[in-house]
């Protein structure tokens, strides 16, 4: 399947021999052993062929083939780099403690706290070049991070993540409601304000993978009128949008409260015109199936984010149901409500979760780990509308992958001689870590390990 590179000078190509593993929309796991991928100068896929074709290549390509990057058989692979459809960058310092109280509690006393120290430009950097570092390091080559409210921290986060070469969108938070955390909040026309003036600077920045993404917070937090303005501005401008649905059933309580003439949680977004193809909305825990049937109409996809909602006890999300309904899902950690930067570590909880709720229905159709591999994958790309540039290997598609090492020094995994490839991988899935990744590659540029890490 091989096509017409933009520039077909060999010298221009990097090419790698050996196994590649991905999802397609076809098949949850795809293992290509003995293969040559070509990426182009671009970052771009332009083939994708049989090792046995590698003479044949060289000649219609014109690289030499000493220069091919042999990939040591079965124990090295490259699988796609792994898409956080969800994380909330400026949480990190709270990662893997604060998590004894519900959602609404848990932020009033632990997270509005921490946000609000973004207005402190040092410590943005600080933390922001931490968390981008490490789920960069985490095989983490697309995020969708929320910020905080404060512009210039926001804009500091773009700067941050250009520099280290990941893919993301990133959205200044809005809310104009929060009389617990006065200091945590702003007028509707400033907010409205400010995402205009966040976005417009981003434009003008040119960062090639970082682009901006409407940020309502949630609907408790937002007036209506601050919501149908940054709905009309977002589709105007053609923009994506993210925010938080249905997470626990205190929120939907709250949320029937403040809009009692919107029909459920699902509906309250959709007449602010936040719902379309270009929305993401995290947990989604509690969703019925009417819910569910407007955003496969919609188009909006779902990040299940299975880690925070078993830590802040907010529910257990029904994935299998969202896909029934043909409805775009990936995988987020949400740091953190979450507790790990991992997306490894959310397949795992995810496999959880579905085995957990088998527990309950005699023929539930449980998610295999290879379909939870597409969520984390395939999907993500999907549910964020990237997925023509990313999410698999696929020719045209930008070269995003992590390079993983089952031999490394200190692995937390034994491979055995008769595993097979299959073996090998679901051992990866669920005991592997970032000590196993020892490449990383976003648009064709290794990004790990890099000189300014």
């Amino acid at each position: 399947m091989a096509t017409t590179a933009p520039d077909s000078r060999g010298d221009c190509l990097q090419i790698f021999r050996g196994t590649f593993i991905h999802s397609t929309d076809t098949s949850p796991l795809e293992i290509l052993e003995s293969r040559i991928v070509a990426v182009n100068k671009l970052g771009k896929i332009v083939f994708i062929e049989p090792a046995d074709k590698e003479e044949e290549l060289s000649q219609k390509w014109h690289f030499k083939r000493e220069k091919i990057r042999k990939l040591c058989p079965r124990e090295e692979f490259f699988m796609p780099g792994l898409i956080d459809t969800h994380i909330h960058a400026p949480q990190y310092p709270n990662m893997g403690c604060c998590l004894d109280l519900p959602l609404l509690q848990w932020l009033i006393k632990y997270t509005f706290p921490v946000e609000a120290r973004f207005k402190d430009l040092k410590f943005a950097e600080d933390v922001y070049t931490k968390v981008v570092k490490k789920t960069l390091r985490n095989g983490t080559t697309t995020a969708c991070y929320f910020a905080t409210i404060h512009t210039e921290s926001c804009l500091k986060l773009c700067d941050i993540i250009d520099k280290f070469g990941q893919r993301a969108f990133v959205g200044k938070v809005c809310m104009d409601m929060n009389d617990v955390c006065t200091e945590y909040r702003e007028t509707t026309s400033e907010s409205v304000k400010e995402t205009e003036r966040f976005v417009a600077e981003l434009v003008k920045r040119k960062y090639p993978l970082v682009k901006p993404i409407v940020t309502p917070r949630f609907a408790i937090s937002c007036t209506p009128g601050l919501m149908k303005q940054l709905g009309s501005f977002a589709n105007a401008n053609n923009l994506h949008i993210q925010s938080h649905i249905s997470e626990s059933r205190a929120e939907i309580a709250a949320v029937k409260k403040m809009f009692p003439k919107c029909k459920n949680y699902s509906d309250v977004y959709d007449v602010h015109s936040l719902l379309n193809d270009k929305t993401i909305m995290a947990h989604a825990v509690y969703l019925s199936d009417e819910e569910l049937e407007l955003f496969q109409r919609k188009g909006a996809g779902i990040s299940h984010c299975p880690n925070s909602n078993t830590s802040l006890c907010s529910g257990l999300m029904d994935v299998r149901n969202a896909l029934n309904h043909k409805i775009n899902v990936g995988l987020g950690t949400d740091v953190s409500g979450g507790y790990s930067p991992s997306i490894l570590d959310a397949v795992r909880r995810a496999t959880d979760v579905s085995n957990i709720l088998s527990l309950n229905t005699a023929d539930y159709q449980k998610l295999s780990h290879e379909e939870v591999f597409r969520l984390a994958t395939l999907g993500g790309s999907k549910a964020l509308g990237l997925e023509k540039v990313t999410g698999n290997f696929e020719v045209g598609k930008d070269f995003d992958a992590v390079l993983v090492n089952t031999g490394v020094p200190g692995s937390p995994f034994e491979v055995f001689h008769e595993d097979t490839l299959q073996a090998i991988f679901q051992k990866f899935l669920f005991l592997g870590d970032d000590r196993n990744m020892t490449e990383i590659y976003v648009a064709g540029k290794q990004v790990f390990p890099c000189p300014t890490a």
